[in-house]
Order: structure tokens, then C-alpha cells, then sequence
């Protein structure tokens, strides 16, 4: 019988099942949950490799997010260069251009918006004339705190309290490079955005003569 056996193991073969040793047989459902388990490591091997490509997307969003962010805060945090609302006449707009002048520390303080329309501020040594900003600069707005004084500190170390204000003058020599480079960069933008009218002067310093000339050239300049 031999050979009856062996037509039975054919037979078994051929119509897709195996008999074990133990009596049990193996069917072809169980070749195509492997094939499934093939095709399920191939799919999350698909899903790593896309996941790979997914982060990727998600930190260059992240980075351009954080440049954004960055310009936002450069750009005064929503108040700097802004005039007054929309429909509202700017305090600006009634006052003459102010002559160009430099000033002392006491002399800066008049200038806060509450004694005089006129707002005045300064940024590594120089001073800008923020009138038209008075909805920002002015004594209820969210940077009143600069107003009449040197802003230098505050701006550097992103700070609105009154610790960054000086009642003497400012050399700012204990920033270090980074708050100094970004007082120069607040210099730059304010010198686009605003009047420059004159130096900040410091202790001792005499302040400098401008000739009308020059006067009109500056102006002209930042139109």
C-alpha cells in the first residue's frame, strides 16, 4: 500500500492541504495570512517612510512659523509703525514737523504725550519723533512706558516693565551682542517708519547746531 499512500500525500498536495504528524492540516488560508502579514510590514514600512517625509513638511512649517514669529516681534508686536484707528485723526496730523534739535534726558521727558500731543522717544542714542504711533506710544497705549524716554533697554530685552527705564543716561555697555544687535535693528526700523529729530545727548554733551539745509535734507531723506 505503499504506493496508495503516496497517491493520498499527492492527492493531499494537490488539493492544497498537508497532513502534519500530529494529525492536523495546514490549509492555504494560512499562506495568505502570511502573504497579509507581508503585505501588512510593507504597508508600515510605506507609512515609515511617508512619516519620514511628514515630519520633514512639519519643521519646515515650524521653521517658517518661527520666522514669522520673529518678524512679528521685530516688527513692534503689532503696535510699531501703526497710526491711530481707522477714522480717527492722528495728533500728528495737526502738529508741524518738529525742527530737527538734539536733547538731554529732562528734555526728552517733556515729551510723553501727556504734557504735549507730541511723543517723542529714543532708540540707541537717537530720537524719534511717534506721534503718528500715539495710539501705541501714547499714555494708554500698550508702549506708553517709552514715551519721553529712551527705549534702548526695553526693546533689546523685550521688557515693558519700568526696570528697563533709566532715570540717568543709558550706555547700555552691560547688553551683550545680541540685545545690542537688536537695539540697531529697532534703530533701523524706527528711522523708517518715524521722524528722526536729533541726537540723545549725553551727560556733558553739548548739542549741535542744524542749519535748515539740513534740516530739510533729513526730511527729505525719510519721505
Amino acid at each position: 500500500m505503499a504506493a496508495g499512500d503516496g497517491d493520498v500525500k499527492l492527492g493531499t498536495l494537490g488539493s492544497g492541504s498537508e497532513s502534519s504528524s500530529d494529525g492536523s492540516s495546514e490549509s492555504p488560508g494560512g499562506a495568505g495570512e502570511a502573504a497579509e502579514g507581508g503585505g501588512w510590514a510593507t504597508a508600515a514600512l510605506a507609512l515609515l517612510t511617508g512619516g519620514g517625509e511628514m515630519l520633514l513638511n512639519v519643521a519646515l512649517v515650524a521653521l517658517v512659523l518661527l520666522g514669522a514669529y520673529r518678524l512679528w516681534v521685530r516688527w513692534g508686536r503689532r503696535g510699531l509703525g501703526a497710526g491711530a484707528g481707522a477714522g480717527e485723526e492722528s495728533p500728528a496730523a495737526s502738529l508741524p514737523r518738529m525742527k530737527k534739535r538734539d536733547f538731554s534726558l529732562e528734555q526728552l521727558r517733556q515729551y510723553d504725550g501727556s504734557r504735549t500731543p507730541r511723543i517723542l522717544l529714543a532708540v540707541n542714542g537717537k530720537v524719534f519723533d511717534v506721534t503718528k504711533g500715539s495710539k501705541f506710544y501714547g499714555p494708554a497705549g500698550p508702549y506708553g512706558i517709552f514715551a519721553g524716554r529712551d527705549a534702548s533697554r526695553g526693546l533689546a530685552t523685550f521688557c515693558l516693565d519700568k526696570d528697563a527705564l533709566k532715570d540717568e543716561y543709558d550706555d547700555l555697555s552691560d547688553l551683550n551682542a545680541v540685545q545690542m544687535e537688536s537695539v540697531r535693528e529697532w534703530e533701523m526700523q524706527f528711522k523708517e517708519k518715524y521722524d528722526y529729530v536729533g541726537r540723545l545727548l549725553k551727560p556733558g554733551e553739548e548739542p549741535s547746531e542744524y542749519t535748515d539745509e539740513e534740516d530739510t535734507k533729513d526730511h527729505n531723506k525719510q519721505d
